[in-house]
């Protein structure tokens, strides 16, 4: 029990940053009342501008496929590839004259 107890907290220490820590704490925690805390450099860095997260709905069978598709490339060697990168593949190769009107 002695030497569990030892350890404890080393844990969190090996995840969190002292630094970013002590800004939450201080900026949040320990500002006064009526005081706005101050941003944390990090949190006052750019957002980066050549990508954009975003949201769209498929049907399952849809992204069963996807992930399907991802697993053989993977397979294959390419250790990278995921959802979005076989989407932008897919983004290149297409004609969009070859496009169903019905869509």
């Amino acid at each position: 029990m002695a030497a569990r107890d030892e350890g404890a907290g080393l844990g969190a220490a090996r995840v969190l940053d002292g630094d970013e820590v002590q800004g939450v704490l201080s900026g949040t925690f320990y500002t006064p009342r009526g005081e706005s805390p101050k941003p944390t450099p990090k949190a006052v860095a750019e957002k980066p501008t050549h990508y954009k997260v975003i949201c769209i709905s498929m049907y399952m069978k849809d992204l069963d496929r996807l992930d399907g598709m991802v697993d053989q490339l993977k397979a294959r060697g390419l250790t990278k590839a995921n959802r979005s990168a076989l989407i932008r593949a897919a983004l290149d190769q297409l004609d969009l004259d070859k496009v169903p009107r019905g869509l």
